[in-house]
């Protein structure tokens, strides 16, 4: 078995040699709510093979307790497609999508759907590097272009790619493979989406997504690139030292109000961060 695979396996819970070591961390990483994020991602193709993924992409998907969501996925076109990805493109990242990617988009003549099973807190950052291969992997298998549905964000094939190889080395260490900070930043990268302007914040959306409460920082406090900064450096502190430490030493407080309802992909069950002015 592939080490990645195996590392990955392991961190989920799914490998039977750490599965008691899983359960036994499960009672130190109470969740604030019972909802348990899902990743959702859609996948476009150039014709109906895309259906049938091959043998090795279908174990990868079986392997970590995803599936193919028989229900919405199509052999045809979908007209609004090209409309969501226009909305979905990540911004931030400098050239993440180009106009062959578009292209791909408007072409495109087959959808498939593939979700995860309802996510632990502490098992975040492995499920979502497990949905990062499982997108890596597809591209291999005939997907032309690739969207997170559960945050609304969308790369060019090059951009998904790039992250996939960030997360492997990420998990490099010289201890062996592991869930590294590193990891859950490039997964963060790959399936979050901000800043969305609200009325009075910059928002992220997705952050639960690698076990994270969202950041919204306050519009009066400077640009959406000073915004996306700042999430970043208060994503990344949570992530190498913890929420509580985060939030103590940076004098915030976490709130559970939100504008999304709790049956609603977006919904953070971690709460919210808001950075005022």
């Amino acid at each position: 078995m592939d080490p990645i695979r195996r590392h990955l396996l392991k961190a989920a819970g799914l490998f039977v040699a750490t599965r008691a070591f899983a359960n036994d961390q499960q009672g130190a990483n109470m969740q604030p709510s019972p909802v348990k994020p899902r990743h959702v991602l859609c996948f476009l193709g150039r014709d109906d093979k895309l259906l049938q993924p091959p043998k090795a992409i279908a174990k990868t998907i079986a392997d970590f307790n995803f599936e193919i969501d028989r229900t919405y996925s199509q052999a045809k076109s979908d007209p609004r497609m090209e409309r969501s990805f226009g909305v979905c493109w990540d911004r931030v990242f400098p050239k993440a999508w180009s106009a062959a990617d578009e292209a791909a988009v408007a072409n495109h003549k087959s959808v498939l759907y593939v979700q995860s099973p309802p996510i632990d807190q502490q098992k975040s950052a492995a499920y979502a590097a497990a949905a990062l291969l499982i997108v890596d992997e597809m591209f291999d298998a005939g997907a032309i272009a690739a969207k997170g549905e559960s945050a609304g964000v969308a790369h060019g094939v090059a951009r998904w790619r790039s992250l996939a190889v960030q997360a492997r080395k990420g998990s490099k260490t010289s201890q062996g493979l592991k869930m590294t900070p590193a990891v859950t930043k490039a997964c963060r990268l790959a399936f979050a989406k901000r800043p969305l302007a609200g009325d009075r914040y910059y928002e992220s959306v997705g952050y639960h997504l690698v076990g994270l409460p969202e950041v919204y920082v306050a519009t009066s406090r400077g640009s959406d690139r000073d915004a996306v900064k700042l999430m970043d450096e208060i994503a990344d502190a949570m992530t190498e030292h913890g929420i509580e430490a985060t939030l103590r030493d940076r004098k915030l407080t976490l709130s559970r109000e939100q504008d999304y309802a709790e049956s609603d992909f977006k919904f953070n069950p971690y709460g919210i961060v808001r950075i005022d002015a």
